[in-house]
């Protein structure tokens, strides 16, 4: 490990991460509960609707880490935003996430068995209604960001319907996945992995940072709001690259039982990893640096209530799972 780089601890002095992430976790599991409904149209023949709603919330519902959502609550109290608008974009982020792990399960792409621990949608339900059900979630996640009622304007419901396109589209998820794909069984530059997992895996989270900073009201101070924009897409960025590094850590160190998913995976697909290019010790000195950067981040934000983002980096790169 580089002797520059010193392991962070989990611990945020004075702030109670457990307390407010159990806090805000309820609140997204309630919200989604409500919004991924069972209240299926009627009158179609087969009970397709209904069987439709069934895949959709097994795919979603108690399971997960709920990364995304967190970062969307984290940001937008740490630059003072609209909670209700924020709470919206934290489960319109989860939505995107679960529809893009139910499609790339699938066996025309990574033909994966195991997923949070119980079996993937297309084994339970089938690879038709696998489709299906995450083609629903992608659009209901944005049907979540338009609401009807008064307390979320309009121009801010189409700024995070853009940002979230923006990263789950060709220039975010889906582009790095196409890129992911094609990458079988090459050998990849530094560069070129880092750049693959920034769209792949790093453009959503980032994206979840900038939904939750978008939530707030244009500040008095221009200069101040670019500056903290900027430094909280840099913490994003960060953070988003750690979550893939520490992934391909985890690929090679854990077990099916512990990640909830099928181990080695990777390296039996033969996949360009950053275990596989750098070494499992650089890897690991690698997601510090990360850490590290993404912290730095925060601190030239300018901004105060940041203790939530530090502990979520925390947690991003201590995870065991």
């Amino acid at each position: 490990m580089d002797p520059r780089v010193r392991p962070a601890s989990m611990s945020v002095t004075g702030f109670d991460f457990a307390g407010w992430s159990q806090d805000q976790l309820a609140r997204v599991e309630q919200a989604l509960d409500v919004w991924v409904t069972a209240d299926a149209p009627h009158g179609l023949d087969h009970g397709a609707p209904a069987a439709l709603v069934d895949a959709m919330r097994y795919a979603v519902l108690d399971g997960g880490k709920r990364l995304r959502p967190l970062l969307v609550l984290a940001s937008c109290e740490a630059v003072g935003g609209n909670p209700q608008a924020a709470l919206r974009a934290a489960c319109a982020t989860e939505l995107i996430h679960a529809y893009s792990l139910v499609h790339d399960d699938l066996p025309c792409m990574d033909n994966d068995v195991l997923r949070r621990g119980k079996p993937t949608v297309h084994v339970k339900f089938g690879e038709a209604q696998a489709l299906l059900a995450g083609d629903a979630l992608q659009a209901l996640a944005f049907e979540i960001l338009t609401p009807d009622e008064a307390g979320i304007p309009a121009v801010l419901q189409a700024r995070l319907c853009r940002l979230l396109a923006q990263a789950a589209g060709s220039a975010g998820m889906a582009g790095g996945q196409a890129i992911d794909l094609a990458s079988v069984g090459h050998t990849l530059t530094e560069r070129q992995l880092r750049e693959m997992h920034r769209l792949k895996t790093g453009a959503l989270l980032q994206g979840s940072v900038l939904m939750g900073a978008a939530c707030a009201e244009v500040a008095a101070c221009r200069e101040q709001a670019v500056a903290a924009h900027a430094a909280l897409a840099n913490y994003g960025a960060a953070i988003g690259l750690a979550f893939q590094v520490v992934d391909d850590i985890l690929d090679v160190t854990a077990d099916s039982a512990t990640l909830g998913k099928t181990a080695g995976k990777d390296a039996v697909g033969d996949k360009p990893t950053y275990v596989s290019l750098l070494g499992l010790e650089r890897s690991r000195a690698h997601a510090q640096e990360l850490l590290l950067e993404a912290l730095a981040a925060l601190d030239a934000s300018g901004l105060a209530r940041t203790a939530a983002l530090r502990a979520l980096a925390h947690m991003v790169v201590d995870r065991h799972a």
